[in-house]
């Protein structure tokens, strides 16, 4: 009988549908034991989080002895009756009549029925997606860029897709990877004995973005509402638990808004994105709560309910002076993390939006305000992870944005179309930058945001497995 394969996620959203059907059910061993003259097979076909017991019958299987020695990750597929299962922790299981080994695993398959340590399965981010915590991480990763979606489609806006190669710096930080064709070994000269840019396949200099922002700036000028959602890159050497090289980024721009329509997107954002979580994720964060992180769905729910509070950053630094920091807190330089935890986790006990910081260490499209030294900036700081999103309204005023880019010596003419957003049609607009793997480590409770990423890429590290 050639039976069409079932899913195991079609089984879990009603079993009582399918018992006593004859099923065709393929997937990947997770464990396998021997109870003597029957054996129980964990199996798992990727098409949800929890997997399906497969009994195995010595009377029923000549090859008995081989299937319940098989190792975690062989593949199979099996045929068999589901039926109600006597043991607890699961309505029904799969009787096996007959089963097809794909291929069985080696006994040098590393991940072993055992718990393996975090720095152990960064070295494999090939395999590590198989066990059942990344496995719990990356479908929340997934369930997360769906709902994202939602909530944007839901709310009119236009999702725009904007460049990954760029010629400009957004936030003129100058930590961007450059793109080229240049012999590296031979590059072309100018007169000035320099690298002749002119000479490359853009005819500059290019690199990858560090933003979407500054082309979203243009396409919200005729849709009203857009939103960019993509990988953007860093040449930042930063060996944190929460930087990387290349990540993603949700960046909403609104036209005819100000600062503070901006903040009330973003917390709504990540209030729907708790919710809508524990609406849809129930078994991986049920499992992250038990074994990864304690309190998770708790602390879930705490967030979906909480108002966020709103300081300036004046009245961030007074609440921080005092304290015993590695970094004491002072007006005009950035905040560091030890600052950012103990603002959300001692003075606010939750989430808070940090407004008005010093234009000095602000881009320069950010509005100035008129008391001449802030910006119409916003930070939403969350607890465990200090910085999630950072926002601004934007400079609409052309005369003020072209004597910002002359302070900062960058040349005008790099950001002419930039220029004309605000002479043709220009409206005050405002917006922020969602760090995706950031959410995912909050909504998660992951520490590290090399866990979050499937394939984490940053300082040292490029490959699909790192050795060490």
């Amino acid at each position: 009988m050639n039976l069409q394969r079932t899913e195991i996620r079609a089984v879990w959203h009603d079993p009582a549908a399918l018992l006593g059907q004859t099923l065709r059910v393929d997937g990947w061993v997770k464990s396998a034991r021997d109870s003597g003259r029957v054996g129980f097979i964990d199996l798992n076909d990727g098409s949800c989080f929890t997997s399906l017991q497969v009994l195995l019958a010595a009377d029923d299987l000549p090859a008995y002895s081989d299937l319940v020695k098989l190792g975690p990750g062989s593949a199979l597929s099996v045929v068999g009756r589901l039926e109600p299962s006597p043991g607890g922790g699961q309505p029904c299981e799969l009787r096996a009549e007959t089963v097809k080994i794909y291929a069985a695993s080696p006994a040098d398959y590393p991940l072993q029925k055992k718990r393996h340590g975090l720095d152990f399965l960064r070295a494999l981010p090939h395999l590590r997606a198989r066990t059942n915590v990344f496995a719990a991480v990356f479908r929340i990763r997934s369930l997360l860029a769906l709902a994202i979606h939602r909530f944007m489609g839901e709310r009119g806006f236009v999702c725009v897709h904007t460049p990954v190669i760029t010629t400009s710096d957004s936030e003129g930080a100058g930590e961007m990877f450059r793109v080229t064709t240049l012999d590296l070994a031979r590059p072309p000269l100018d007169g000035t004995g320099e690298v002749d840019f002119g000479a490359d396949f853009f005819g500059r200099e290019a690199s990858l973005t560090v933003s979407g922002q500054l082309e979203a700036e243009a396409l919200v000028h005729a849709f009203g509402k857009v939103y960019t959602f993509g990988p953007t890159f860093r040449a930042e050497n930063s060996n944190t638990a929460r930087h990387a090289a290349e990540f993603w980024m949700l960046e909403p721009e609104i036209a005819f808004a100000a600062l503070g329509d901006a903040m009330d997107l973003a917390e709504d954002l990540v209030k729907f994105l708790a919710r809508d979580l524990l609406a849809q994720a129930g078994p991986e964060l049920a499992f992250l709560d038990r074994f990864a992180a304690k309190g998770l769905i708790g602390r879930l729910e705490a967030l979906e309910r909480t108002e966020f509070a709103r300081a300036t950053y004046t009245e961030a630094v007074r609440l921080l002076t005092g304290a015993a920091f590695r970094c004491p807190a002072r007006w005009g330089a950035d905040l560091q993390t030890e600052h950012e935890r103990y603002l959300t986790e001692k003075i606010f006990a939750g989430p808070v939006f940090v407004t008005d910081y010093p234009r000095e260490i602000k881009a320069f499209y950010m509005r100035a305000n008129d008391d001449g030294r802030t910006v119409a900036a916003m930070d939403l700081l969350v607890p465990g992870i200090g910085e999630l999103i950072g926002g601004s309204q934007r400079e609409e005023r052309v005369d003020l944005l072209r004597a910002r880019l002359a302070e900062l010596g960058m040349a005008e003419e790099n950001y002419a179309w930039y220029l004309d957003l605000r002479r043709f049609g220009g409206v005050p607009h405002a917006g922020f930058g969602l760090g995706f793997e950031r959410a995912v480590m909050l909504m998660t409770g992951t520490a590290n945001i090399r866990d979050v990423l499937p394939f984490p890429r940053t300082a040292g590290s490029a490959g699909a497995r790192r050795e060490g």
